[in-house]
């Protein structure tokens, strides 16, 4: 297929185009920047030029490929609300360009969409339409392009790592840096489910080729790792003290990082391993953290 990929020289999506040529799917990349442009063409992709601040530059993109998988999105979480917003208007914009075809586009929310009460497990078949992460607009969004006939599925992500980036988990580290200290919340009992980035780019193929309409699937390899056990192996590569704080301490120690660090988000995946075959295997959230080279970034 030839499929058009928004975030595609990101964290995420660069692990798709190397997934997407591999299996010998032809890629469209999206980028708004030279070296972005340079990076695609060196992967093997064909360039689009445009960007998520004007969703209909996007649309050419979409138009003109066999399928979407939409994965960037403005991670400057001062910005939150804003940028669920504004993804939801790209989603938009790329079902407009989709509208009275049968080609899939792939859309990404978090796992936190699937759990209907705090510390419950989210699954698949879960969708809480007033829950209170603002990433929710990304998934309403999808079910309005999908009441216009567009063949809409989801991928659900935890925190998604490597030895370089884990997601929420790169900020907390920022935090820890400036700070002096590696901080949990409560008794760090609450848990963080992750996946490996290669096992995440895996799941956006299989989920393009199966273009299952409606479909949710969670890229979850581990279901939930509780905060202590990461600030633990942090604290280590840092070589930093380890302290517990209270949601109060933490709302200030955090930032708008605060709220993250003490929910409790668990995942399932067992419904979309089941249903794609598809089984991670990279390594284990704590096992990167363990092998990160803390001194060297």
């Amino acid at each position: 297929m030839r499929i058009f990929l928004t975030g595609a020289t990101g964290f995420i999506g660069s692990a798709i185009v190397t997934e997407l040529i591999g299996a010998g799917h032809q890629v469209v990349g999206l980028t708004r920047s030279d070296a972005g442009a340079q990076a695609l063409s060196a992967a093997g992709a064909e360039v689009y030029v445009g960007n998520l601040e004007d969703p209909a530059s996007l649309r050419d993109g979409a138009a003109n490929s066999d399928a979407v998988i939409h994965t960037a999105f403005d991670h400057n979480f001062e910005n939150f609300v804003a940028n669920c917003e504004k993804d939801r208007r790209v989603i938009e914009a790329l079902g407009d360009a989709l509208q009275g075809t049968d080609r899939p586009l792939i859309i990404t929310s978090g796992t936190g969409m699937g759990s209907l009460a705090p510390g419950q497990t989210a699954t698949e078949d879960n969708f809480d339409r007033d829950n209170p992460n603002p990433r929710r607009a990304s998934e309403l969004a999808g079910i309005s392009v999908a009441e216009r006939g567009v063949n809409v599925s989801v991928v659900r992500l935890p925190q998604v790592h490597d030895t370089v980036k884990q997601g929420l988990i790169t900020p907390f580290i920022a935090v820890t840096r400036e700070k002096g200290k590696v901080a949990y919340v409560g008794d760090g009992s609450n848990r963080w489910p992750a996946v490996h980035v290669s096992d995440a780019a895996h799941l956006y193929r299989l989920a393009v080729e199966k273009q299952e309409r409606g479909a949710r699937y969670h890229a979850v390899a581990e279901e939930g790792i509780p905060t202590r056990d990461i600030a633990e192996v942090i604290g280590k590569g840092l070589k930093l003290p380890v302290v517990s704080l209270s949601a109060e301490e933490a709302g200030q120690h955090f930032g708008w990082l605060g709220p993250f660090a003490s929910w409790d988000l668990p995942a399932s995946s067992q419904q979309t391993q089941q249903r794609l075959n598809w089984h991670p295997t990279g390594p284990g959230l704590l096992t990167d953290l363990e092998n990160m080279r803390y001194f060297d970034i």
